[in-house]
């Protein structure tokens, strides 16, 4: 990953998808699938402390000796909470050394400054080898390009599919030049949400080909809650074909819409969804699982970025 000397696989395991903000699996049962991708060559998850999945991994990690490279992320924005959450990151993991600390959901040179005090807590943390390599996650444009220009800054995460879902201030053809940047000066950088946050799944090998084309991307992360979207993940990252039987399992995995907490209402996925699946109830967008078709239509139109299919 850029000047880091992190090695990391193509691929991430996104570790958000089995927690209990989205699919909410049993520790024991969404921990398998994490193990079963760190036996079958993905060796990098990417999680944050606002997930509350760390269990998920200590559990996955017990007993096994392979590589392993973790990369968490906070909100914090103090030295003091900051440190709080480093530490509760190795407690919870298990883990004297995270390899990869991010201030999470950085959006441009504004916030990383009025946010420095926490990052150079992390930089302390660099110093101490309790964190190898630090850094931000963005869904902004000017968070990469501003990024990239912060010596100080090793990783950024950061959002990129192929239709540009999720990017706050600007077009996927703006994300993919900044990212260009940003690699040239160094940075480790691995990509999010390359399926826009589920609402790509009908165009999935399209999508990963789109991410995979992208060589600036050292790595992109995939949330993954069953052992056959591994297997299947696997083979199209590896440029193979999914054979029938795994491709009819994953096909057959229930989905659900979920619209995150901070939804404002503001009615757009109201407005574009045909089904009349969606209504605005006391504020919030509220969705009929009953009606709703799965189509992915109002994810694109969500300015926050709240809406996904699980």
């Amino acid at each position: 990953m850029g000047l880091t000397k992190i090695k990391v696989s193509r691929m991430c395991f996104g570790v958000l998808t089995v927690g209990p903000l989205q699919a909410n699996l049993p520790v024991k049962e969404g921990s398998a699938v994490i193990r079963y991708a760190l036996e079958n060559g993905v060796n990098f998850m990417d999680t944050a402390q606002y997930y509350k999945t760390y269990p998920y991994i200590r559990q996955a990690l017990k007993g096994y000796q392979g590589d392993v490279v973790i990369a968490s992320k906070s909100y914090d924005y103090t030295r003091e909470a900051m440190a709080a959450s480093v530490e509760e990151a190795r407690a919870e993991t298990g883990r004297d050394v995270i390899d990869i600390f991010l201030m999470h959901e950085q959006e441009s040179m504004l916030t990383i400054k009025g946010h420095w005090e926490a990052y150079e807590y992390l930089l302390e943390c660099k110093q101490r080898g309790i964190i190898k390599a630090a850094g931000i996650s963005t869904h902004n444009v000017a968070g990469v390009r501003d990024a990239a220009l912060v010596p100080e800054i090793d990783v950024i995460h950061a959002i990129y599919n192929k239709d540009g879902i999720g990017i706050n201030d600007g077009t996927i053809e703006d994300m993919r030049f900044a990212l260009s940047n940003a690699a040239a000066a160094g940075k480790g950088i691995y990509g999010m949400k390359p399926l826009g946050g589920g609402n790509l799944l009908g165009k999935t090998e399209d999508a990963f080909t789109f991410v995979l084309d992208n060589k600036d991307l050292h790595s992109i992360a995939v949330g993954m809650k069953t052992i056959e979207e591994v297997d299947m993940n696997i083979a199209l990252f590896s440029g193979n074909q999914v054979d029938d039987v795994t491709r009819a399992k994953v096909k057959s995995v229930p989905r659900r819409l979920l619209i995150d907490s901070w939804c404002i209402g503001c009615g757009s996925c109201a407005d574009r969804c045909s089904a009349g699946a969606i209504r605005i109830i006391d504020g919030k967008a509220e969705v009929d699982q009953l009606i709703c078709r799965l189509c992915g239509y109002c994810g694109p139109v969500c300015k926050e970025f709240c809406i996904k299919i699980i």
